[in-house]
């Protein structure tokens, strides 16, 4: 146990060209030299990482091993290029993350339930065309470019190891990586500090026709997290979180709330996600990536809001059309 905290974890801030700032990059200073998410792939991004990494005495040459909270272009985007760099380098993604390696916008399954979702085709057009734009920074990875991690896994070090869980939620695949001598927490994009993480629409990796259900597997996610009573919580973006059990509560009412307001903007003759998204967000359906992220949002809840049975569900043409 002495042995894993000498296993030194350094979070890294990397620039991102979205709305949400600076991405964490985590370097774990051990043999092997493991980088925790890589930053999108822009030479800006690239230049600072590879400065802060030299500040700790690395170059992108010494890194053996890339492990991926999750597949979004802030988060991996650089990983092919610090591989080929390293040359002996792995890459690590869990299984059901590999629906995001080649941009999630553009999937025929996304497009799908949109269409489902009650958004009108030429919106569904420019989002394909917003997200094969955002898919530029990152470089897909095929199958044989990684290996994949699973729940319980242990990476090992020369000091210690990491233990894998898989926090579904926010993706289907999200992992965090739990150093258990500490408690210390890696969690990606499960728990932020300061805004609450995008539940984001996916296809079921087990029936790609079917959606995920990302708010009901994330909110398992949550209490899994504070099943390990953690200490210190390394998150994707923002700084670090110390007061776990302030977050958790805070995420469960948020939750709680945005459900209400959900049920009660149903129309009485039903309301389809889309038309939900607009009254929720009414500032973000124009705008870019905050059009997917409000629609998405808004399609977890009343995913959700129906698998408890608080509200019905119709198809009407193709449509699905939530009612009270």
């Amino acid at each position: 146990m002495i042995g894993d905290l000498n296993m030194k974890i350094i979070p890294i801030s990397v620039p991102t060209p979205f709305y949400v700032g600076d991405v964490n990059v985590y370097l774990i200073k051990d043999d092997p030299l493991t980088l925790i998410d890589a930053g999108p792939k822009t030479d800006e991004a690239a230049k600072v990482l590879r400065e802060k990494l030299k500040r700790n005495g690395v170059e992108f040459s010494d890194i053996g091993r890339i492990v991926l909270t999750h597949a979004h272009e802030d988060h991996c985007g650089l990983a092919k290029r610090v591989r080929d760099e390293s040359k002996n380098a792995e890459i690590f993604i869990h299984d059901w993350e590999t629906g995001h390696l080649f941009g999630q916008g553009g999937r025929h399954e996304n497009l799908e339930f949109m269409t489902r979702a009650g958004v009108p085709g030429s919106i569904i057009q420019e989002m394909a065309q917003t997200y094969s734009e955002i898919s530029l920074l990152t470089d897909s990875l095929e199958e044989s470019d990684y290996r994949k991690l699973s729940d319980q896994m242990e990476l090992e070090f020369s000091a210690g190891s990491l233990e894998v869980l898989h926090t579904p939620g926010h993706t289907p695949g999200s992992c965090s990586f739990i150093r258990a001598a500490d408690r210390t927490l890696i969690v990606g994009d499960c728990v932020l500090k300061r805004i609450t993480p995008n539940p984001i629409v996916s296809p079921d990796p087990i029936d790609r026709s079917r959606r995920f259900a990302s708010l009901g597997e994330y909110l398992v996610s949550l209490a899994r997290i504070r099943s390990h009573s953690p200490t210190l919580v390394y998150g994707g973006h923002g700084e670090p979180i110390t007061d776990f059990e302030e977050i958790f509560n805070r995420y469960v009412r948020a939750i709680d709330d945005r459900q209400k307001a959900v049920i009660a903007l149903i129309d009485r003759d039903g309301s389809t996600a889309f038309e939900i998204a607009k009254k929720l967000f009414p500032n973000a359906i124009g705008k870019d990536v905050h059009r997917f992220l409000a629609i998405s949002e808004a399609i977890a809840h009343l995913d959700y809001a129906e698998s408890r049975g608080r509200i019905g569900l119709e198809i009407l043409d193709g449509v699905e059309v939530y009612k009270k």
